[in-house]
């Protein structure tokens, strides 16, 4: 188990006010379009594909999918997405929503191990906003590892365990300015990009991009930076070796 039965509860507190724009999960409705503009120009750049087109035919898995609002959007340009969330409370929510849309998404409620076949392979594996939440950060990432097809590409959002971080991320969202609800992270729970690059090594897995997010909370605004020492993304894909299945 590398969900915490605290994180899980919390979300499920949270499940009703996922689609909310301007509620508590605002600032993921303001990173979210960044965060797939990115994703998929490194997919079309990585397979060769153009931007239009990048996600035809792809099978994504969507760990920590929360309500959706990620898992959706891949699945409108053509992606057959699997979302994957411990909450009970966040699978709901990302249901009724994506029927409410006419989108087809699949989730399953629990843990990657648990919900997933070990045979199942997936072109793309998005775990965003979720290793500062598992007990086990080495655990989770091997176990979405386990699940990229050859030649696949992992992607990894979180937030960076430095000085910097516990006063922007936690004094001043969520104490301060208060656009995230008092609670949500845990700055000892923060993890480093050299850390996700070690948990990685032994799956033959290279980071191949990273780049900083900054959020302007006053202003709701995101937009990419070098400095990596808040929010960052960080994109990896296997050595040579791995070819991708034709």
């Amino acid at each position: 188990m590398t969900a915490i039965a605290a994180e899980i509860e919390r979300f499920n507190r949270l499940s009703a006010t996922w689609w909310d724009s301007r509620g508590p999960m605002r600032p993921l409705h303001v990173v979210n379009a960044l965060r797939l503009d990115y994703a998929v120009a490194q997919i079309a750049a990585h397979l060769g594909r153009d931007t239009a087109n990048a996600l035809s035919g792809l099978r994504i898995l969507d760990v920590g999918c929360g309500g959706g609002l990620l898992s959706e959007a891949l699945a409108r340009l053509g992606a057959q997405v699997v979302g994957v969330d411990a909450s009970p409370g966040n699978v709901a929510a990302a249901r009724l929503h994506a029927q409410s849309q006419n989108v087809t998404v699949e989730y399953r409620l629990g843990e990657p191990a648990e919900v997933l076949s070990p045979e199942e392979r997936f072109d793309v594996v998005l775990a965003l906003e979720v290793v500062e939440h598992v007990s086990d950060v080495p655990a989770f990432l091997t176990t979405a590892a386990a699940c990229l097809a050859p030649g696949g590409m992992l992607f990894v959002s979180t937030i960076d365990r430095t000085f910097k971080s516990f006063v922007v991320a936690i004094i001043g969202a969520e104490y301060l300015l208060r656009v995230l609800p008092r609670g949500t992270h845990q700055w000892s729970m923060f993890v480093r990009p050299e850390e996700l690059s070690s948990a990685l090594a032994p799956a033959d897995l290279q980071m191949r991009d990273l780049r900083g997010m900054r959020y302007v909370p006053l202003l709701h605004k995101a937009s990419w930076c070098k400095d990596t020492q808040v929010n960052y993304i960080a994109t990896f894909t296997h050595s040579a070796q791995h070819k991708r299945h034709p």
